[in-house]
């Protein structure tokens, strides 16, 4: 299966492509799942790019242009290490297994990570697939790299009832991982995009699995970090694999609209590479294209045709300062008219992934509505590599820090989902909420910004500023006036939280929070409640027990506790009370074990007396 157009969705995304094609998927055993053929247009390319087996040169040149030699040859011996543990193993194409994990270094590589993450790139797959153990990689690479490739290791199929719940707790890991160390999620983002370039050596219910899984994890992830070159080819990828005759059709027709409206287009450019200059402006001028999945979705979404959706093309301008950005904007928005409400200053507002840019959509000649974005060299190099601009432009004079902060934010925000969810299902849901690529961006009433997904409320803002906040929210107010807590909450909204010590969590806030924090938050404190609950219960009901045997409740300290709790089971005298609350245990049991021997028997010899007496005592009528 070819996909053609993908040379359209961002630049080199051909080359990239045919570099890949012939390295199919894997498999774990040679001979089993078969390739299929691929198509013409697939195998034309692999004819002209493809060597019978895999190389390191194209690698090694790679990094010998930024790594010192000794770490260059601390690369090719974990490439050794790799390629002896592969050995015998090939993919679903036939090609060795090596190739794959090659081709993921050389993504890797193209960010310039360090030689411990380029390393582990070449080794992820070691620990999975050959059995290979953590304490052999930490002896012959280092902890560090041990650490890297365990953090992208699946967790055994066997440990798990089902293998949605293994894909779940894998995945928990692997972020739990990338919260320790985000190199963890870039190499996992390059593996992912392998996999998908020779998505076609596997069989269609398989391919579209992989991309539905890519569509809602990975290209979110990827777009969540800034690495956005990569998420518009991942999302084109998994159009293609998923719907390939609407990916053909809307290819086409691409094509030949790009063909009707070339005319239009150089006016356009030719018009604003004159103009710029002549405003004492030095800026790069070029054309951009929305991504087919990106049109798709607008069809979509907006339910319209193919004509109707007319801002299919672009232009970027690059300036070198920031003050040049808006002045750039004034000088184009005085060459043509712009569209009311088209108007986004992301500068002065960055999206939650750092990204920073002025949009503005024009009315060109004939009518052709045109976007346009702003922005400086450095705003270009974080808009497109996200994250990883930190390891590409190490030398350069690049403000990442504001990104670096917003990263560790988010995923200081999954240690802290994971701390309150148990189950691995639960965690996943979580994350692909936060995951939402749309976002508001909403002010306290002392003007901090806060950014929440499309469709939050008040109570996840709440929950946004502090846990506490949340937990006791009784009321809201938006723009000064008071709103239901469900209100779903605009751009530009100023948000008050009116907050009462005796106030809790309602339950039925679930049916409409969207943040992963609100809903883990709000769901920890209702199984707290309930288990304190039950324990005040359990505690109740275990003192009426003992006053039947005439004995006291022993004190919280009173080692007895601890005797018992070992001699049944439980882990701490709060268990015992809880379970006893919540019906699994009898009080009247738990009180007898509390009891001397003596006063055990002295008790039931009364009992049995109580019971002779009254079964003949006279009934009274």
């Amino acid at each position: 299966m070819a996909f053609p157009g993908l040379k359209y969705a961002s630049s080199g995304l051909l080359a990239a492509l045919r570099a890949g094609s012939r390295l199919g998927r894997r498999t774990g055993k040679k001979g089993k799942n078969p390739a299929t053929p691929p198509s013409v247009a697939a195998q034309e390319a692999a004819d002209a790019t493809a060597s019978p087996v895999a190389s390191l040169a194209p690698l090694t040149e790679i990094i010998g242009s930024y790594l010192e030699p000794k770490d260059v040859e601390r690369v090719r011996e974990a490439y050794r290490f790799a390629d002896q543990a592969h050995l015998g193993q090939f993919r679903a194409s036939g090609s060795p297994y090596i190739s794959h994990p090659i081709a993921v270094t050389e993504i890797c590589a193209g960010w310039k990570l360090d030689v411990n993450a380029l390393s582990a790139a070449l080794l992820h797959d070691v620990m999975e697939d050959q059995g290979i153990a953590k304490h052999e990689l930490a002896e012959k690479f280092g902890p560090e790299v041990a650490e890297l490739v365990d953090g992208l290791s699946k967790l055994d199929r066997l440990d798990f009832a089902t293998k949605a719940e293994q894909q779940a707790e894998s995945f928990r890991k692997m972020l739990l991982a990338m919260a320790r160390d985000v190199r963890v999620i870039l190499i996992k983002l390059a593996d992912r995009l392998h996999n998908m370039r020779t998505l076609d050596a596997v069989n269609p219910e398989k391919r579209r699995r992989i991309a539905r899984e890519t569509l809602d994890i990975y290209a979110p992830i990827a777009h969540r970090l800034g690495l956005n070159l990569l998420f518009r080819e991942l999302q084109d990828l998994c159009f293609a694999a998923m719907y390939p005759n609407r990916y053909q059709v809307l290819y086409k027709a691409v094509l030949a609209a790009r063909g009707n409206r070339r005319e239009v287009i150089t006016k356009i450019a030719d018009s604003v590479r004159a103009s710029l200059p002549a405003a004492g402006i030095e800026a790069e001028v070029t054309g951009r294209e929305k991504t087919l999945y990106g049109i798709y979705r607008k069809m979509v979404d907006q339910k319209k045709s193919f004509s109707d959706v007319l801002d299919i093309y672009g232009f970027r301008v690059i300036v070198h300062t920031l003050p040049e950005c808006y002045l750039a904007l004034g000088t184009l928005h005085q060459l043509y008219r712009p569209v009311p409400g088209k108007f986004k200053d992301y500068i002065a507002i960055p999206k939650v992934n750092g990204y920073q840019s002025l949009h503005t959509t024009l009315v060109g000649p004939y009518g052709t509505p045109v976007e346009f974005q702003f922005r400086t060299r450095d705003m270009h190099h974080v808009a497109e590599e996200g994250v990883a601009s930190h390891w590409l432009y190490k030398g350069a004079d690049l403000t990442l820090n504001d990104l670096q902060k917003r990263t560790h934010q988010w995923l200081q925000s999954l240690l802290d989902i994971q701390s309150q969810t148990g189950d691995s299902g639960e965690f996943l849901e979580h994350v692909k909420v936060d995951l939402f690529p749309d976002a508001v961006y909403v002010f306290t009433p002392r003007g901090k910004i806060i950014s929440l997904p499309r469709g939050a409320t008040p109570v996840d803002f709440a929950y946004a500023i502090h846990t506490d906040i949340g937990n006791q929210a009784v009321a809201a107010k938006v723009n000064g006036e008071f709103v239901p807590l469900r209100t779903e909450l605009n751009s530009g909204d100023t948000v008050e939280i009116v907050t009462s010590p005796a106030s809790r969590p309602n339950a039925q806030w679930l049916n409409y929070v969207r943040t992963g924090r609100a809903r883990s938050e709000i769901r920890h404190y209702l199984r707290t409640v309930k288990y304190e609950e039950s324990v005040a219960f359990g505690e109740r009901l275990l003192s009426q027990a003992l006053q039947e045997l005439h004995m006291p409740m022993p004190a919280t300290d009173d080692p007895a506790w601890q005797k018992l709790a070992r001699s049944t089971g439980a882990s701490s005298r709060e268990e015992i009370l809880a379970d006893i609350g919540l019906g699994k245990r009898l009080a009247a049991v738990v009180a007898r074990r509390f009891a001397p021997e003596h006063q055990l028997v002295a008790t039931t010899a009364a009992a049995v007396d109580e019971l002779t007496s009254a079964r003949s005592a006279p009934i009274l009528i």
